[in-house]
């Protein structure tokens, strides 16, 4: 129960499509939400909010991932100011990071998911496919498709895990304040 409690959570490729699949279970109240990766692929019971990418076919293993780097951008909107990530990023237009997955989140789902607050404010290049999201009006609950931890240093850590241990330590909100970047 990340949404509750703080500093809540940072969800990285399956954290990231599992944080959407329980956050239409418990706040959109879609019990029957799943994920095409673990809903039997015969069960047609289930609202599958995350999918298996287009481009790939069901069951068939080795070439089938998203991989290496690519580009996400953060979306013009209205609310973008919001974005905890936009902002810990220096607030880009764009950032690169390196990718491993074949799922990825139905965006014929988004307005739902968006009405209710969990807000998606990364996508990439084509807009087809959603990168980042965050929980609106939490202090830090974020996810991301892609894997930060690659580009991470000791000296120089991603900023979504920055983000995530300055949140833990209630200094989030200072350091965006702070940040010449931010």
């Amino acid at each position: 129960q990340s949404r509750g409690s703080s500093p809540g959570l940072f969800g990285i490729c399956l954290g990231f499509q599992l944080a959407v699949v329980e956050f239409a279970r418990n706040v959109i109240c879609w019990e029957d939400a799943h994920s095409a990766e673990m809903a039997p692929s015969d069960d047609s019971s289930h609202k599958i909010v995350v999918i298996e990418m287009p481009e790939h076919h069901t069951g068939i293993m080795g070439g089938t991932m998203r991989l290496g780097k690519k580009t996400t951008m953060f979306k013009i909107r209205e609310d973008r100011q919001k974005s905890i990530l936009w902002q810990l990023y220096g607030k880009p237009d764009s950032i690169e990071e390196r990718h491993r997955h074949r799922y990825e989140v139905d965006k014929n789902f988004v307005p739902d998911f968006e009405k209710a607050g969990l807000k998606f404010f990364g996508e990439d290049e084509t807009g087809e496919r959603l990168e980042i999201l965050e929980l609106q009006d939490h202090p830090y609950f974020v996810a991301v498709q892609f894997h930060p931890e690659y580009i991470s240093r000791p000296t120089r850590p991603s900023p979504p895990y920055l983000g995530l241990i300055l949140a833990s330590c209630n200094l989030l909100e200072e350091h965006l304040k702070e940040s010449p970047m931010c």
